[in-house]
């Protein structure tokens, strides 16, 4: 394969927003929870993670219109415990049922210093770390957790049976950007394996094999094979610990039960657990602010090594990105642009024009 988009357009984030909550609306999404998915797949493709942007709004679409994916969400409390709870989504919007149990992880940590709500029958959400971002920004330590569909074979098996199953912690910093963690425990993403695929460009060979058991660059052999671990059988076992957590402790699906959101007509069955720690309840905020700034601060001061700028903590570079895309716009690859336009049009919305390089600059005027 050879790239096939090696100047992706850019857009006001704003604009791509809007367009994509319209379509979601055209399906039925209520106007708040279309701008909130809107709004997490945009900062995606802002942050540089083009595999959790806008390539999924079409995924979400399909599963609305084949009515595995509820468009108006209505969750449950089928647990409600003082700082434990248990959210069922009932098959709601991912967004919309991870964002109200953030929240109410973040309300019962205010009040018993902890916070934990799990959640069943919810769907994919997206990028984790926009949740323990939000989560962060009210003063929590946030832990989230996913499960998946298989993507991974168990060690030393040959047939995937295990999610890539994805975690994120966030640590909020006053008056600066929290630290973030996000990952997959596969050797990649499997979503950016599909935004390969989007650009028509290869992977590396060490990030799955294909159905026979090779190593592959096609994306879409990798896609029908198997994802390989990150850090080899850590990363199988971390990950069968996430579903242990997300789907057998919740009550949700687990294993090879639960359906990714390319499967346009399969309910998900996916789970989450949410821990919120408010940072107060265990040491002073301005204590703890020291601290943390003291431990960026002494590992940013690494020497690096030949060929290795400058260090970043976790989250830095997504942060960077951000800014750099509310200045010159939101970078779209060609066959994503294309195919917000077929939903836009499909639900009588009209595409925004791309920004020009002239109006990106921060020279011009």
């Amino acid at each position: 394969m050879t790239p096939a988009d090696t100047a992706p357009a850019r857009y006001p984030a704003e604009a791509l927003t809007d367009v994509a909550a319209r379509v979601l609306m055209a399906q039925g999404v209520p106007l708040d929870d279309a701008r909130l998915v809107a709004d997490g797949l945009v900062v995606a493709d802002a942050w540089g993670h083009p595999s959790h942007g806008l390539l999924r709004l079409g995924w979400y679409v399909e599963r609305l219109r084949a009515g595995v994916m509820k468009p108006v969400t209505e969750v449950s409390l089928p647990v409600d415990a003082g700082a434990v709870a248990v959210l069922d989504g009932r098959d709601g919007v991912g967004q919309v049922v991870t964002a109200r149990a953030c929240d109410d992880a973040v309300r019962r940590a205010a009040e018993h210093g902890v916070g934990v709500v799990a959640v069943r029958n919810g769907n994919h959400f997206g990028t984790a770390a926009y949740f323990t971002r939000r989560m962060a920004a009210a003063g929590c330590v946030a832990f989230l957790t996913t499960n998946g569909s298989p993507a991974m074979a168990p060690w030393g098996g040959r047939e995937k049976t295990v999610g890539a199953n994805p975690w994120s912690i966030a640590a909020p910093r006053a008056g600066a950007d929290p630290v973030v963690l996000d990952i997959a425990n596969t050797v990649v993403a499997r979503g950016k394996i599909y935004a390969a695929l989007e650009r028509g460009e290869d992977i590396p060979a060490d990030w799955a094999i294909d159905a026979d058991g090779n190593p592959t660059t096609d994306p879409r052999a990798a896609i029908d094979g198997i994802v390989q671990p990150m850090a080899g059988h850590k990363g199988y076992a971390i990950s069968f610990m996430m579903d242990v957590l997300s789907g057998v402790l919740t009550g949700s699906s687990f294993g090879t039960a639960v359906a990714g959101p390319y499967v346009p007509d399969r309910r998900s069955g996916c789970g989450h657990l949410v821990i919120a720690v408010r940072v107060d309840a265990l040491l002073p905020e301005q204590e703890f602010a020291r601290r943390l700034d003291y431990l960026i601060e002494h590992t940013k001061a690494v020497p690096t090594a030949p060929g290795t700028p400058e260090i970043f903590y976790p989250g830095e570079i997504e942060d960077r990105n951000a800014r750099t895309s509310a200045r010159t716009g939101v970078p779209l690859p060609s066959r994503t642009r294309s195919e917000l336009d077929r939903l836009a049009r499909e639900s009588g919305v009209a595409m925004p024009e791309p920004i020009t390089e002239e109006a990106a600059s921060p020279c011009s005027s």
